[in-house]
């Protein structure tokens, strides 16, 4: 075929470790995509990379009192090890803060400039007096005027989805310093979006076959009407502003992530000793643009990219296709790095083999609808499915083989059942090809697995361990038949299980890789003798994945936030406090704080708290939950301080599943000794507690040995 396919994947940001969310959102279809082209002949430029800029870094720097640097350096790093671990098969994954992407960028924004599609505004914006600073959206926090939660950032809801403006927040506050910032005047520079509207709505009467998802999205902003975007921002990390008098601003970081798929298309031509061949995908109206990224990113690949690229260059190819992916959820929250609710890439590829991983969110992709990862399916697919089916047909067709003839042997007369056989193949060849051109990857995988259980009847029905005795020649053809499927099941699943897909295609006496989609359907070689065939995949036991047997995997530990404290009317040692647990909602608990801490020095405080201990009233009043605070042999009492931590977060420890009970008795979290180290760090059976990657300590300095309660 030959055609030209641009693939790019959604930047990650370089804040944190990836979760299986990114990974089911748009890197593992882009790879099973990738990889398919590849194999129908097809030539392809897949690109992504580390999103290094913008406030997201800064956050995560500032908690960790280092610098944006070597927070981007240590995930990038990371992130690039975990996606060739999973196989993800780039031809380039770069990163926003190399000179190249700079340069792209600045070149961009000057064009646009230079064109009046950028234009100089004066704005209100939010000023920190304490922190004497103007602040970026993502440092501006306050109350959703959608959904009325709480802790909605200045750029975005993650509770209702919806993108905000910082004035629409109401109970506005400061995330550095927690003050109340105050409305000022400031001058940003803003792209014109409004000026491509006509265009985008031409250009999109064409993608009708667009998902149904990635059509409402866009169609709505559209049908509100674009509105000119600020470009610029107030913050001192990210790409310089081009333009005399913004020398303490920095570029948007929207503008400058998407500009990355033109700069890492150059980048690539770059290393190929071949400067001007990333024009063979941006300068040919023939080829092909897909996109691959989850629901939220929608509006800037299917509005804002195109928009860019109409302003700086009409000759530029413009998305073809953005098949967008719905969330991930664990247990029915979605996937989120702000709010440490995950499972996190490098922790599960320790634990499991990359193409077991791969199989479970191909299966379960939320390709139309939100899916959720649990566990016990996890396991009930990878035991009933996977080795059950696809890899038991496989290892017992190569096993009896092997073991009776050494070698493929050669194939007699053929039966009506074999024929059927062979036109399976052609059939499930021809039908997973189509899927996956069509970006239906569960669709595709289903008749890959229907093939392998059409393998095990055809195995059973013609019973080659009484033919071996009774009828050699026969069974020669049988199994000569098994081969034949079990080969055609590698290929098709080689977009799917890179790794298997090569095992078994050594299995089978192949001394090359698997070059091409048709490869499915070429004859076997009698003769050509068989490696010694091993297990593909291992059962899996859930206890072997969760241990339910530690007592702290029963706690439902979670961060909340302090909203109001007041004095419990019947007690002088209590105080009623009305916390914030995000997603849990908020609820009221009874705490002996009052000795050890003023009201002031509560309110608007991040805590942890035990969320399913069962709840008691308390001189009259119900508290359902505990805050935890540490305690020392000298009487002082330290809560402990999950930094500013997302209401909601889980707190948990490394290798201790987190399997919470419905109702927790107190005498149950007794059984769950938590204490201080000399660090400070709170730890339970020395290991530390934590949210995400962020140990927990105490607020204030208590004696090694503490006990938390």
């Amino acid at each position: 075929m030959d055609e030209k396919i641009f693939i790019g994947v959604a930047w990650p940001y370089a804040n944190g470790s990836l979760h299986l969310g990114h990974i089911a959102g748009c890197y593992l279809p882009a790879d099973i995509f990738a990889r398919y082209n590849r194999l129908i002949g097809n030539d392809v430029l897949m690109v992504s990379g580390s999103d290094e800029h913008g406030t997201p870094i800064t956050i995560t720097a500032d908690k960790e009192h280092t610098t944006p640097q070597a927070i981007v350096d240590r995930y990038h790093k990371e992130h690039t090890e975990n996606m060739k671990q999973l196989g993800i098969s780039f031809d380039l994954f770069t990163r926003t803060t190399t000179t190249n992407h700079e340069a792209v960028v600045q070149e961009i924004f000057l064009d646009l400039y230079q064109k009046n599609y950028i234009h100089r505004k004066s704005i209100d914006a939010l000023y920190c007096p304490t922190c004497a600073r103007f602040l970026p959206d993502r440092y501006v926090e306050g109350t959703c005027p959608y959904c009325q939660k709480e802790g909605a950032r200045g750029d975005q809801c993650d509770n209702c989805g919806k993108l905000l403006d910082t004035f629409e927040l109401r109970d506005v506050k400061c995330k550095v310093c927690g003050g109340t910032p105050v409305k000022q005047k400031t001058e940003h520079l803003f792209f014109v979006l409004s000026a491509f509207e006509s265009k985008l709505k031409n250009w999109l009467k064409e993608k009708e076959y667009w998902k149904a998802n990635v059509l409402k999205f866009t169609n709505n902003w559209l049908q509100n009407g674009l509105h000119d975007r600020a470009i610029t921002r107030d913050i001192i990390w990210g790409i310089k502003v081009p333009v005399f008098g913004f020398e303490q601003k920095r570029i948007y970081v929207w503008f400058d992530a998407v500009i990355g798929y033109l700069s890492a298309s150059k980048e690539w031509a770059k290393h190929q000793k071949e400067p001007s061949k990333w024009q063979e995908w941006w300068k040919n109206q023939k080829a092909n643009h897909y996109y691959f990224l989850a629901k939220d990113n929608i509006p800037f690949h299917s509005i804002i990219w195109p928009s860019i690229l109409m302003g700086y260059d009409e000759s530029l190819t413009l998305p073809y296709n953005i098949p967008a992916n719905e969330y991930l959820t664990l247990k029915g929250e979605q996937f989120s790095k702000s709010r440490g609710v995950g499972i996190w890439v490098p922790e599960i590829l320790k634990r499991f083999d990359p193409d077991v991983i791969r199989y479970y969110l191909s299966i379960n992709m939320p390709e139309n609808k939100d899916a959720d990862w649990t566990w016990s399916d996890f396991v009930s697919k990878n035991n009933d499915e996977l080795l059950g089916t696809y890899g038991n047909f496989i290892h017992r067709v190569v096993t009896f083989t092997s073991k009776n003839f050494g070698a493929i042997p050669e194939a007699g007369t053929l039966t009506k059942t074999d024929i059927e056989a062979l036109q399976k193949i052609q059939d499930t060849q021809r039908n997973v090809g189509e899927a996956l051109a069509q970006c239906s990857f569960k669709k595709g995988l289903r008749e890959i697995m229907n093939l392998a259980q059409y393998g095990n009847v055809y195995f059973d029905h013609n019973q080659p361990w009484t033919l071996v005795k009774t009828d050699a020649e026969r069974c020669k053809t049988v199994l000569h038949i098994s081969l034949q499927l079990v080969q055609a099941l590698a290929v098709c699943m080689t977009p799917y299980l890179p790794f298997s897909s090569e095992r078994i295609w050594k299995m089978l006496g192949h001394t090359d890789q698997i070059q091409h989609w048709d490869d499915a359907l070429a004859d076997i070689h009698h003769g050509t003798p068989l490696q010694t065939p091993t297990p593909l995949f291992k059962k899996l036991e859930l206890t072997d994945i969760v241990t339910t047997a530690d007592p702290f995997s029963k706690l439902d530990l979670r961060v909340a936030k302090i909203l109001e404290v007041s004095d419990h009317p019947k007690a002088d040692k209590l105080y009623i406090m009305q916390v914030d647990l995000g997603p849990l909602g908020k609820r009221t608990i009874v705490a002996g704080m009052r000795p050890y801490y003023q009201k002031q020095e509560l309110a608007g405080k991040s805590i942890v708290m035990v969320t399913n201990l069962k709840p008691a009233v308390i001189r009259g009043v119900e508290s359902k939950g505990m805050l935890l605070a540490a305690t020392d042999t000298n009487h002082i009492v330290s809560l402990l301080d999950p930094k500013d931590s997302s209401p909601g977060a889980e707190v948990g420890v490394d290798g201790i599943a987190h399997e919470p009970a419905p109702v927790l008795e107190f005498e149950a979290f007794t059984q769950a000794p938590m204490t201080i180290d000399a660090k400070g760090t709170v730890v339970y059976n020395g290991k530390q507690l934590k949210i995400k990657h962020m140990v927990v300590t105490t607020d204030r300095a208590v004696k090694e040995g503490a006990k938390v309660s």
